[in-house]
């Protein structure tokens, strides 16, 4: 977390490991001053800068692939080892966008909820009614800003079994001829990385306005 010091990081981490308990780790971190807000603006930062590694990476598979359609001769068995790779790298940027997006979730549900019961404990009316009206602006910022990852998450899967469809058939299939079965898919391809791609900019773009609510 770019936030929190990293040996306080290590030590809270390494004593809550087998525990799996959040509501341990988030109390750590209080101890150490850390509230579950800060914990939240670190989390969406390291989503959306997963989503931008996820969008070069997706770029670079679809690349490839343009390379590969383009084919005037060469080792076709060279071209499939690097579209095979391309294709291993975008399923790893892909779980890595879903993991931090569940991460964002976790502390957000842990934020509210806090923050629900927190508003009981106030006795100033007014300030109680500030607190409300913050909570829902925040809530209702948090919750675009997820749907928008969550959109653009639900499209990296389409695109993960696309890719890995014609790296499989390039693989049994190491010849020119080959080369014009793939090109039928290639349109499809190009359209639903780009989409992808589109979705993703909308979420990073949540993402910033969210932070900059936040700080």
């Amino acid at each position: 977390m770019t936030l929190i010091k990293p040996l306080a990081g290590i030590l809270i981490a390494s004593s809550l490991v087998l525990s799996g308990c959040q509501s341990a780790y988030y109390s750590a971190w209080e101890k150490v001053g850390v509230e579950k807000r800060d914990i939240m603006v670190d989390r969406v930062e390291n989503a959306k800068e997963s989503q931008e590694e996820a969008q070069e990476q997706f770029s670079s598979a679809l690349d490839e692939f343009t390379t590969l359609i383009n084919y005037k001769g060469g080792e076709l068995e060279d071209m499939y080892n690097s579209l095979n790779d391309e294709y291993e790298a975008s399923r790893s940027a892909a779980d890595d966008v879903s993991e931090r997006i569940d991460k964002v979730q976790g502390v957000a549900d842990a934020l509210f909820d806090e923050w629900e019961d927190e508003l009981e404990e106030y006795q100033s009316t007014s300030l109680k009614r500030e607190s409300e009206t913050k909570l829902r602006e925040t809530r209702r910022r948090y919750e675009s800003m997820l749907r928008a990852m969550r959109k653009a998450e639900s499209k990296m899967e389409p695109v993960l079994k696309t890719l890995h469809d014609n790296v499989l058939y390039l693989k049994h299939n190491l010849n020119a001829n080959a080369i014009g079965a793939l090109q039928g898919e290639f349109g499809q391809m190009k359209g639903d990385i780009n989409s992808l791609i589109e979705d993703m900019n909308d979420a990073i773009a949540e993402s910033d306005a969210f932070i900059k609510a936040m700080k």
